[in-house]
């Protein structure tokens, strides 16, 4: 007999309330699926750009257009996911999210320019946008919130696990077959996720609809989108021109602000019953720290996460499999602590767990504070895997403290609220980090000038704006410029430890004991 979603768990006492339900395993295997090629395919697709420029005969900011429509597109459809749950069911729209993706990912590998490979990008984004809030929301309305830590465990394998893997993967397949296959593989897995969530997930039992937020809509989707494009030009824009301060950075930066701020008041309304994204969990003190303290740390984690494959590249030398390899102990140390810390955030809160996690990540990433350009293999390898134990006591302990105390029903807009935080929280560190970068680089204009190169770099436009990749091919000769672009890496890392640090601060107030789920009468209405 199937469980039925819409119905709130029944209130547990004692040991039993700690055992997962029967079957949970089962549907953590859909949810996993389907998380695992949406997170997976971010990473794999990026070591094809250079084969895209090839392929396609394009710019190297053309062919970013692949990432990019594919990011938008999560950043669009994700604040619908939640009324979409809602509406249709989480099953219904599981299966529809990775047939979208499915879909998208087999019209990616025919596509016969890059035009059309960036719509067809776009495709899979709308498709792989629903797939992790659909799957935090179908794991804990499955395993309760008494066991919502150990859920987030669960589905913070592919996410810890994907950036590594992705460029292993990647690498590969471009190399042994054609960039065609990093698209296809996701077929037969697409189908299998189909089938499988089909016969294994609870069939849905929807209470009727709420009204759409059709105003909210039209603010906070668009906004995020155009929020995160102008946030992610700006390191190209400080490339090309030697600022950030462009037309498309500044005027694409501001409207999607001004929009996502008009959304605000719009969501704390009171005619708007069901807005988009329900503002009103921050009411929910838990929630509302765990938020920030996941934003912080989703900054500084996919900034820092940035520079590892460039280290790699541009100062070790490493293709990109090779910079994929290096990064294996990271998810090795991720995979050993993260069912440990699921476990103990359930029993003993998540408050504990994440500070741990906190000072792991900290210490891990201050192994690569002025690293330089001959770091021995030890150094390396050990900061990862001191990293990776730090990450898996982390960011999804933060997302269980954040959905603990939620009842049933905000569960899906809960997860929705959360995966917008993060997705932005991620496209800022990314950009901050790549800036201070390249800014490290053009600091260093002396010392290229100095090694008789200027006349190459003046053929590129100056320091400023030639490609990064260039200037550490024009000194790979040159023993002092390589340590000159060490040593600007590892500037960066010493703001990547900082960042990393300041997220003890919010962690603090995270609960350090055992967080039971509230009574009806005192959750959030």
């Amino acid at each position: 007999m199937t469980t039925d979603l819409t119905q709130d768990p029944p209130a547990e006492s004692g040991p039993a309330s700690d055992a997962l339900p029967p079957g949970t395993f089962l549907v953590a295997g859909v949810v996993v699926l389907g998380a695992i090629m949406s997170i997976l395919d971010i990473t794999v697709v990026s070591v094809a750009l250079q084969t895209f420029q090839t392929t396609f005969n394009a710019t190297s900011a053309q062919v970013a257009w692949t990432m990019t429509g594919y990011t938008l597109a999560l950043a669009a459809v994700i604040p619908l996911t939640g009324w979409a749950a809602d509406r249709f069911g989480t099953k219904r729209l599981f299966i529809l999210a990775v047939l979208l993706f499915t879909l998208g990912s087999a019209l990616c590998a025919s596509a016969p320019n890059l035009e059309t490979l960036v719509g067809f990008r776009v495709l899979q984004g709308l498709g792989g946008g629903m797939l992790m809030p659909l799957g935090m929301t179908i794991m804990t309305h499955k395993a309760g919130p008494q066991n919502v830590g150990r859920v987030m465990a669960i589905l913070g394998i592919p996410m810890m696990l994907g950036p590594i893997c992705g460029p292993i993967l990647g690498g590969w397949l471009v190399d042994s077959a054609s960039w065609h296959w990093i698209f296809l593989v996701n077929v037969p897995i697409g189908v299998l996720t189909i089938i499988y969530a089909s016969m294994v997930l609870p069939k849905d039992d929807v209470e009727p609809s709420e009204t759409f937020d059709f105003l909210g809509m039209l603010l906070l989707s668009p906004g995020l989108a155009t929020l995160l494009y102008g946030v992610s030009s700006i390191p190209g824009a400080k490339q090309e021109h030697g600022t950030i301060w462009t037309t498309e950075v500044v005027a694409f930066t501001i409207i999607g602000a001004l929009l996502v701020a008009a959304f605000v008041p719009w969501a704390l309304n009171r005619r708007n019953k069901h807005p988009l994204i329900d503002l009103h969990l921050f009411r929910d003190r838990q929630m509302t720290v765990a938020v920030v303290a996941m934003a912080l740390f989703a900054m500084a984690f996919f900034g820092a996460g940035l520079l590892f494959p460039l280290y790699f590249q541009q100062v070790l030398g490493e293709n990109a499999l090779g910079s994929g390899l290096l990064l294996i102990p990271q998810g090795l140390g991720a995979v050993l602590t993260m069912p440990i810390a699921g476990v103990l955030s359930d029993k003993i809160g998540p408050g504990k767990v994440v500070l741990t996690g906190i000072v792991l990540d900290t210490i891990g990433l201050a192994f690569f504070i002025n690293i330089g350009a001959d770091p021995s293999t030890l150094r390396i390898l050990a900061g990862l895997f001191i990293m990776g134990l730090g990450m898996g006591c982390t960011m999804m302990p933060m997302f269980s403290a954040a959905l603990a105390t939620l009842r049933h029903e905000h569960i899906a807009r809960g997860s929705t609220l959360l995966n917008v935080t993060q997705q932005v929280a991620a496209s800022i560190g990314t950009a901050i980090f790549a800036v201070i970068l390249t800014n490290g680089f053009v600091a260093r204009e002396e010392a290229v000038t100095l090694m008789g190169l200027g006349e190459e770099v003046a053929r590129a436009g100056g320091p400023e704006r030639a490609d990064p990749s260039l200037l550490q091919q024009l000194v790979a000769a040159t023993p002092d410029g390589l340590v000159a672009f060490g040593e600007a890496f590892g500037s960066v890392f010493l703001v990547g430890t900082i960042l990393v640090g300041l997220c003890f601060i919010p962690a603090l107030f995270l609960p350090r004991h055992k967080v039971a789920p509230l009574d009806p009468a005192a959750m959030i209405h």
